[in-house]
């Protein structure tokens, strides 16, 4: 099987044998992996002002970096950050890394349309805008979700793109921005839309958000994505409870705590990540994964520690 195979067969929760699959959110250490900057933190100011051919050289030089960064750390799947991110240049950035790539690798790019924590601008605005004008902020809810499966169904017609990850963060480590029942009322119905929408067209769903999801965890379960992530242990997350309650309908993906590989030990990185694996993998539905991404600042050596630890103990029996 390809990592692409194998990384769709723990999506379906499909028993395998060999190495649990593997990726990350976003790589951001790419300056130290390889002396490139990582595609997100390039600025094209002057990219209208390029000839095609220095355009593509750029369009090239993303492919080769996504590529050259799942091949040196196994990832299955590709999280695909195109940059500039309008619908033409996101369309090319699929079919330059799959040219490039074959069917080796699960292709996604972000995909939410759904409400997630308002920044510190507009945090206040918007909790009284839910209370004053909740008709209005839910049809606007429905006309993002709408828009997004809109574009989803022309990529579906142009690309090979597999999956989309939805990254509207939630929660924060103390619990969800929204009570559940207003989760319920404002976010839930919209993610269960999009969700569904994106199953009819083919695509995969993983579902992102951070911190602590545990009071909404049956809300996000039962709008069925077919996974989750990142399962934020510094959010009081532990995936050996979410896999008894619901490793039987959902894909489980992350839990191998960033807050341990930034400012813990190389022993507790490595428990962190033997935990998961041990939780995480019984009966499939497993994909290995920090609970976040390998952000910027973060070791590299730590982040190769758990890998070290993925590739001895994260394998099933033939």
């Amino acid at each position: 099987m390809t990592p692409r195979e194998r990384f769709i067969a723990a999506l379906e929760r499909r028993p395998l044998t060999g190495r649990v699959p593997h990726f990350e959110l976003v790589f951001f250490l790419t300056m130290e992996a390889f002396g490139r900057l990582h595609t997100s933190q390039r600025a094209y100011h002057q990219w209208d002002q390029m000839e095609e051919k220095e355009r593509q050289l750029h369009r090239d030089d993303m492919a080769d970096l996504f590529i050259r960064t799942a091949e040196r750390f196994e990832h299955s799947a590709i999280f695909l950050h195109p940059n500039p991110g309008d619908f033409e240049e996101v369309c090319r950035l699929v079919d330059r890394v799959r040219e490039k790539s074959g069917d080796r690798y699960f292709l996604m790019i972000h995909g939410d349309a759904t409400y997630g924590i308002p920044n510190g601008n507009n945090m206040v605005e918007f909790s009284y805008q839910l209370a004053d004008e909740p008709e209005r902020m839910k049809k606007q809810a429905d006309d993002w979700v709408n828009g997004a499966l809109e574009r989803a169904a022309r990529y579906k017609e142009r690309t090979s793109l597999d999956g989309f990850a939805l990254c509207s963060d939630y929660c924060l480590n103390a619990g969800p921005f929204l009570s559940p029942a207003m989760f319920g009322e404002f976010v839930t119905p919209y993610l269960a839309k999009l969700v569904k929408g994106y199953r009819d067209l083919g695509f995969y769903t993983i579902k992102h958000t951070d911190g602590n999801i545990m009071p909404i965890l049956d809300q996000l379960v039962d709008c069925n994505p077919h996974a989750l992530h990142s399962l934020d242990p510094q959010g009081g997350v532990d995936i050996a409870e979410v896999k008894r309650r619901y490793g039987q309908r959902v894909c489980l993906i992350g839990n191998v705590s960033c807050g341990l590989l930034d400012t813990g030990t190389d022993e507790q990185a490595r428990e962190s990540a033997r935990y998961c694996l041990r939780h995480g993998m019984p009966g499939g539905g497993y994909i290995f994964s920090t609970s976040n991404c390998v952000y910027t600042g973060m070791k590299l050596s730590r982040y190769e520690t758990i890998l070290d630890v993925w590739r001895r103990e994260g394998n099933y029996p033939a």
